[in-house]
């Protein structure tokens, strides 16, 4: 029988009493309704509530066709997007891949390299990308809404150019994937060209579209079980769905989050002991910090890499300003674990640790931090994955994705827009239109 995926709040006792998240009980009840009844503030933007339970079947089909398709065709496989249309997936593969995927040689690989572009205005980067893959089999996923973003719309220029040079028209179309909008610039190219394409939907913000074709094409590419990242979400919906914190751990997240926040702790610290989760984290501070930094409200999400970090930023965690609290994902069982050899010289006095795993160590050093934070004056949830499987990493988004839409009602916020981008958007443009 599966684990489930566990919320330990112990360390949240000396900071928030049961009383507290009691009281706050109508109100998370009254946002649960609010969500499900599409009532309140971005009802347009809700398809990602239920999507995992009918998300077509057809579409998956046609997703893990064409990924298929590519894993056999591409040498290099290129996403470009920015902020949702590339965090999901490339949080997928770090979580769910080899750590050097793109370093493993092709038949341990079983597909092609994959590569991120369009997430940044850097000539430098995309220019060193080109220099690696230029004269490599490429095929190309364009992912973008509207098909107007800069930072993707700007790489798509010079990976459409370079395509077209290289192959024509006729062949340069066979290699490019359009994931957008039903309507907008992008699609009505794609409709022109002839690209095989994918549809975001409508209803679904960027953020929110990890479990759409925007997040599983490129995870399909890299041989990863879709099917069962889906199977995953579609238990988290039943999981997450009663409205009573005390028997739903998504809710008594965000339910501890506000009561947090409204005794000053307004940055909130996602922090995680193996690398491969700092894609997550990236995915998680958009989610968060785009549905509720807003109306001059909001918690401020910030990540670490434990024990990394432990050695840069935990003395500020530990002795600085107390405006911050901590939420720890802990995988209980990782990909890999090694034994700690015995050393005959005992150099650096560990020979006490021979015998003991690496995993063991890691988790000594995660409750030992917990504890030094938590008597620090730090509040501490603990998020306990048993072990990282396309499964429970679909379960995973959805926990978040439920439990931020949740969190911003409570905030008193939409959770669903981005006003603030949108200023800077039309800034950027309005300075661009006007320069030399």
């Amino acid at each position: 029988m599966n684990r489930e995926i566990v919320l330990d709040i112990h360390g949240t006792s000396d900071f928030v009493r049961e009383h507290e998240l009691d009281a706050l009980e109508t109100q998370v009840l009254s946002a649960h309704e609010k969500l499900h009844r599409y009532e309140g503030p971005g009802r347009e933007y809700l398809g990602w509530l239920g999507w995992p339970m009918h998300c077509g079947q057809e579409e998956m089909k046609q997703i893990v066709r064409v990924a298929d398709w590519v894993r056999k065709k591409a040498e290099v496989f290129v996403v470009i997007g920015i902020g949702g249309s590339y965090l999901g997936s490339r949080s997928a593969l770090e979580l769910l891949g080899h750590s050097y995927y793109n370093e493993m040689p092709r038949e341990k690989r079983g597909g092609p390299q994959i590569y991120f572009a369009g997430c940044n205005l850097s000539a430098t980067n995309l220019g060193h990308l080109f220099d690696l893959i230029k004269d490599k089999e490429v095929v190309i996923n364009v992912i973008s809404k509207s098909g107007t973003t800069l930072e993707p719309a700007l790489a798509f220029r010079f990976f459409r150019n370079m395509l077209e040079n290289r192959f024509g028209k006729k062949y340069a179309r066979e290699r490019i994937i359009a994931t957008t909008g039903e309507k907008g610039a992008l699609r009505e190219l794609a409709r022109q060209e002839g690209y095989e394409t994918f549809t975001v939907p409508g209803d679904i913000g960027g953020r929110y579209s990890v479990l759409t074709a925007v997040g599983l094409l490129p995870v399909a590419v890299a041989g990863i079980d879709i099917t069962a990242i889906i199977a995953g979400a579609r238990h988290g919906c039943k999981l997450y769905d009663e409205d009573r914190p005390a028997h739903n751990p998504a809710y008594r997240y965000a339910a501890l989050r506000q009561l947090l926040y409204r005794k000053g702790k307004v940055v909130e610290i996602l922090a995680a002991y193996e690398p491969s989760f700092n894609l997550f984290t990236e995915w998680w501070k958009q989610l968060f910090g785009e549905s509720e930094g807003k109306d001059l409200k909001g918690i401020f999400p910030a990540g670490v890499n434990f024990t990394t970090d432990l050695h840069s930023l935990g003395q500020f965690i530990q002795d600085g300003y107390r405006n911050l609290f901590l939420t720890t994902l802990w995988l209980d069982k990782p990909p890999l674990d090694q034994d700690i050899p015995l050393l005959e010289e005992d150099v650096d006095g560990l020979n006490f640790l021979a015998g003991k795993t690496m995993h063991h160590v890691n988790d000594k050093a995660c409750a030992g931090t917990i504890m030094a934070h938590s008597a620090g004056g730090v509040p501490n949830m603990k998020i306990i994955i048993p072990e990282m499987t396309p499964r429970y990493y679909g379960q995973l988004v959805y926990f978040f994705e439920k439990a931020c839409a949740i969190s911003g009602y409570l905030l008193g916020v939409n959770p669903f827009d981005q006003p603030g981008v949108e200023a800077y958007k039309n800034n950027m443009f309005s300075l661009l239109q006007n320069s030399d």
